[in-house]
């Protein structure tokens, strides 16, 4: 990206949990200086400062000329509502994922950043412009990771005739989740689904390595499990590919398991039964960044990113869907 901007797109990061410092911390990295300036953030907590970064109110953030985009990584009940205000406010969006807990309020905001952005004061020297939409950014860092490259090369040109992915954990906070609450002992507080979503939402990169892996996949069946007294829940999802391969997907927490993904592939010319330790994950939210970025220069093809938006809401119906059939039962 040797792209020269006659000014830097400023940022404010909204939410300073897990997710929200480590942004933070990527945006004061000097590779990030070329394109992005940190100009505060955003949290409901008064704080003043932090890491030398300035506090700044919301309104103040959504009426600054300084500020051309913004960092969604708080709870991801608030996604909806921040993402859209940026939005309206003629700013850049990157959000942690889910980007909505809905597949209807998921569409809308596609919509409103398909809109024109209007007057863009940032603009790339050797560009004429660098882009009349506003640019929203579901972050996966799920895909940028070692193991993920590791199954994509093991699964490709292969028939899957059944799988399995199953992860279990004792507590389900997010990333976004304030970073007392993610250190040390592991919290067994019930599922707080209203903060963070149905476990189809806040699982959702587990199913985005499935689409992924194996294309579109079509909803068979969905069940709930959930003892509040026991501080247990289980959900069990079963998904079709459209190779009439069969997947199953199950989110497990409770008091004693182990945060951990178990796989099993079996394909037509073998099987795949785990991950190997394929080597450390080194940086991905500044790769993140990095892919945000070029889509800010105009550097991603208008294909490369119909795609994206396409496996998008193809998880989030599925995962609206997945929440529906549970519900119902």
């Amino acid at each position: 990206m040797s792209t020269e901007l006659k000014r830097k797109f400023g940022v404010v990061v909204v939410g300073v949990g897990r997710a929200g410092s480590v942004r933070i911390r990527d945006l004061k990295d000097p590779r990030s200086s070329a394109f992005l300036n940190l100009i505060g953030f955003v949290s409901r907590r008064e704080l003043g400062s932090l890491d030398e970064v300035r506090q700044i109110s919301l309104e103040d953030a959504l009426c600054s000329q300084e500020i051309d985009v913004a960092y969604i990584c708080s709870e991801s009940s608030s996604h909806e509502d921040y993402i859209r205000q940026f939005l309206q406010a003629g700013k850049h969006v990157l959000v942690e994922y889910p980007m909505a807990l809905s597949f209807a309020a998921a569409q809308e905001l596609w919509e409103l950043a398909a809109q024109k952005a209007g007057s863009l004061t940032t603009m790339a020297s050797n560009f004429r412009s660098l882009t009349l939409r506003r640019v929203l950014h579901e972050e996966h860092i799920e895909l940028l990771m070692e193991e993920f490259e590791f199954l994509r090369r093991e699964v490709a040109g292969k028939e899957l005739l059944k799988g399995s992915l199953h992860f279990t954990v004792q507590d389900f906070s997010p990333l976004w989740a304030e970073p007392h609450s993610r250190c040390g002992k592991t919290q067994s507080t019930p599922l707080e689904e209203e903060k963070f979503g149905f476990p189809a939402f806040s699982g959702i990169s587990r199913l985005t390595w499935l689409v992924s892996l194996f294309g579109e996949l079509s909803l068979i069946s969905a069940t709930m499990e959930d003892r509040k007294e026991d501080k247990y829940m289980k959900m069990t999802v079963q998904l079709e590919t459209q190779n009439r391969g069969l997947l199953s997907w199950i989110e497990e927490k409770g008091p004693g398991l182990k945060r951990n993904r178990y796989l099993s592939f079996q394909f037509k010319s073998g099987s795949l039964e785990e991950v190997p330790s394929v080597g450390v994950n080194r940086n991905i939210f500044l790769k993140d960044q990095d892919i945000f970025v070029q889509k800010l220069l105009g550097q991603v093809s208008a294909e490369d990113l119909a795609a994206e938006e396409k496996r998008i809401m193809h998880c989030l119906r599925l995962a609206s869907d997945i929440q529906k059939l549970c519900h119902q039962k």
